[in-house]
């Protein structure tokens, strides 16, 4: 994909049935989760079976946008053209306060291991990268990331 100007577009979210809601939501600056009633767990990437106990028992659940840092990498080499300006950037797995474990960036903090805590608290921000698409990103919830 590439931009009129000839430079790499990033990749955006497909269309599609389990996710559609997701992205509706996000563009309007809200996080949304699917959350089984069976096991009384909640998912991410969302899916019409709960990843855990394969129940169709499935519903949307609004979510606080909060969590914990539970991994991250720093990219410096770009995977593809349309991150090369990007990097380096932190990729992360954020578990939220729901329980689900979702895979973001980490934004507004330094790309350095010392500046970011495994644990630390994080807090969604909503990206419009397009008129169509709104990504959640994640930001530390305090910007004192020292200890």
């Amino acid at each position: 994909m590439t931009d009129n100007d000839g430079s790499a577009r990033l990749p955006e979210p497909l269309a599609q049935p389990e996710s559609d809601f997701f992205w509706e939501q996000a563009k309007k600056g809200a996080l949304w989760l699917k959350h089984c009633d069976d096991c009384d767990r909640c998912f991410f990437y969302p899916r019409a079976l709960c990843p855990r106990c394969f129940s169709r028992q499935t519903r949307w659940i609004p979510s606080k946008g909060e969590g914990v840092l539970y991994s991250f990498a720093i990219v410096h080499r770009a995977p593809a053209p349309a991150f090369a300006d990007r990097a380096p950037y932190v990729i992360a797995l954020v578990d939220l306060d729901e329980g689900a474990r979702m895979p973001t960036s980490l934004i507004d903090v330094a790309c350095d291991p010392k500046a970011i805590r495994i644990g630390m608290e994080v807090e969604a921000v909503y990206d419009a990268v397009t008129d169509e698409t709104t990504l959640i990103r994640f930001r530390p919830r305090s910007l004192d990331t020292s200890s």
